[in-house]
């Protein structure tokens, strides 16, 4: 059995070094539990790494929390989800507080010019990845193109974009002749998702009707709700956080969000560490530092808990799960509307970089002209082809775009 000191240590250092997004962060874990450590097997890890792209929320946190649960049960998902989880939150409370003291000094804002437009090229990337590996078929394009309009022309609710496009991929699949099955006593897996449930909601109800704290129920209702629709990823989740947190609930400015994602990518831990920054901001807008720390915290609960009940209770299919292939078309399917989710935050973020005014219209958005930021424009194009083209590391790119910006507004 593995001790847990050994464990502490390893996904310690997996926490620590776990940048550059979900892919480099799989890599890191398979290199050390698998390749390194021996821990688990390479049909282990894939199944596991197979179980969790089927689950809302970031899958990388997630197949850490399950390969801890493989070692040591369910206190080993705990120690491994949260060592991976919290060097980042606690870099990113740090940086949200440097960004609300000093965010307005003439050289910050600068700086962070050079780091939008970094993250515009970084999302651009995000788009044609993921549009690589999810169309396998005319079905998927016209969900991709289907999921565009509806957001970008006709706003839709992104959670109903993603549930449609699930039904849809789940009714047009084949279903499997035999299905094993499951060797859970079911008594079990009810009981394990009542108490993650207790875990997660008591505190949040609490906030509300015990405590009355209205803005931080608020929150932590929200959040809670993204974290049960963030299939695809967190570009997928900014247009859906976008669209509530910046146009509906207005806690936050378009700006902001966009620092906050530029932000994250810097950090180690899943990129879904955004949510932090945003419900950070969000207390900081409402009523100063001391919220905004409440408020951190409530997002970082909403957004992370929920992601130990689906290993908990799920882990244990995982064998039935991988016999389903009706839930593999269902994931086939929204992984394709999210192309078309991930295009339509393209265009938003892209908009708020280069022109300082943007307006919604009746079917879509609309700059203003007269706006137009010359230097977003030169940076995005630059920090693009360096990404795309040139393949530079986005650590190198995100300085390269600082520095750049230094030198454009000296012009």
């Amino acid at each position: 059995m593995t001790p847990y000191l050994e464990m502490f240590k390893t996904f310690g250092k997996i926490g620590c070094l776990s940048f550059g997004g979900p892919a480099a962060q799989i890599a890191l874990m398979h290199k050390e539990l698998v390749e390194g450590r021996k821990w688990l097997s390479e049909q282990e890890f894939l199944s596991g790494l197979s179980f969790c792209m089927l689950l809302p929320g970031p899958e990388a946190m997630q197949l850490a929390t399950y390969s801890g649960w493989r070692l040591r049960g369910t206190l080993g998902g705990l120690l491994a989800g949260l060592l991976f989880v919290l060097p980042g939150a606690l870099v990113i409370l740090a940086l949200g507080a440097i960004y609300v003291s000093y965010g307005n000094v003439p050289l910050v804002q600068t700086l962070f010019l050079g780091v939008k437009a970094a993250v515009l090229a970084i999302v651009l990337e995000a788009l044609i990845k993921v549009a690589k590996r999810a169309f396998k078929s005319p079905l998927h394009w016209a969900l991709a193109i289907a999921s565009f309009i509806a957001i970008f022309v006709f706003a839709a609710p992104f959670p109903a974009v993603i549930g449609i496009a699930a039904l849809i991929g789940y009714l047009t699949t084949t279903a499997a002749d035999h299905v094993p099955t499951p060797r859970v006593p079911m008594m079990q897996t009810v009981t394990t998702i009542t108490v993650w449930l207790a875990i997660w909601w008591l505190p949040i109800l609490g906030l509300g009707f015990v405590i009355g704290q209205d803005f931080l129920f608020q929150l932590a209702l929200f959040f809670s709700k993204l974290a049960t629709v963030t299939f695809g990823g967190a570009y997928a989740v900014l247009a859906f956080m976008g669209q509530e947190a910046v146009q509906s609930f207005g806690w936050i400015t378009a700006p902001q969000m966009i620092d906050g994602l530029g932000l994250a990518e810097t950090t180690p831990g899943p990129l879904i560490l955004v949510t932090q920054f945003v419900g950070f901001l969000s207390g900081f807008n409402e009523s100063g530092a001391g919220l905004a720390v409440l408020a951190a915290l409530v997002t970082l609960w909403a957004t992370f808990l929920p992601c130990f009940l689906w290993i908990f209770a799920g882990a244990p299919y995982i064998e039935w799960i991988s016999a389903q292939p009706r839930l593999s078309g269902a994931l086939s399917a929204i992984t394709a509307a999210v192309v078309g989710v991930i295009a339509n935050l393209s265009i938003w973020f892209a908009l708020n970089v280069i022109f300082a005014k943007v307006d919604r219209v009746t079917f879509g958005w609309l700059p203003d002209i007269a706006t137009l930021d010359w230097r977003a424009l030169v940076l995005s194009i630059i920090a693009t082809i360096l990404l795309l083209r040139l393949h530079v590391g986005l650590l190198t790119i995100l300085a390269i775009s600082a520095v750049l910006a230094m030198g454009l507004s000296l012009v």
